[in-house]
């Protein structure tokens, strides 16, 4: 899983150059026009961040031999993780430009785009470690320990994309 996340890692860093680059090159950053409201970003900020907090909680359960309370911790995590791409969804809805508008619309749909294909794999890797856990009574530890790796750089990823899309701009 560590590796993996280092390859994401470089994955990201050439999507956050992109965007640097592609800033650095425009004189009007984000065009005028374009104006994006944060309050969808800071809620679906607050909404990873929690999720964080019961990945964490599924991790403690898991070491303490708790299947079941980590997979409730993993199942509040799942839920809150769609419940970031459903608010995803509801801010692309809400926006007034398209992907291929401008290079600012090309990079924000770009890096949060792939952003919300993370969450979803992360999902994927949560609901298997879940799995794992109801095959193991003593709470499949290092299933669960991967799988919050991943989710929490995923996380990590979001607070980093949040303060460069959304406050520095």
């Amino acid at each position: 899983m560590i590796l993996f996340i280092t390859s994401e890692v470089m994955f990201f860093g050439a999507l956050f150059a992109a965007y640097g680059s592609t800033r650095a090159r425009t004189a009007d950053w984000p065009p005028a026009g374009i104006e994006i409201d944060r309050a969808i970003p800071i809620a679906l900020t607050v909404i990873l961040l929690t999720s964080s907090v019961f990945c964490h909680r599924a991790v403690h359960a898991a070491r303490r031999g708790d299947g079941s309370g980590s997979r409730r911790a993993l199942l509040v995590t799942i839920g809150l993780g769609l419940l970031f791409l459903g608010g995803q969804a509801l801010e692309y809805s809400r926006l007034g430009f398209g992907l291929s508008e401008n290079a600012y619309a090309t990079v924000f749909y770009t890096l949060t785009g792939f952003h919300g294909l993370h969450v979803l794999i992360g999902l994927v890797i949560l609901g298997v470690a879940m799995s794992r856990t109801s095959r193991r009574p003593e709470g499949g530890q290092g299933n669960v320990e991967a799988a919050s790796f991943y989710w929490h750089f995923v996380d990590g990823i979001w607070l980093l994309l949040f303060a460069v899309i959304y406050l520095i701009q």
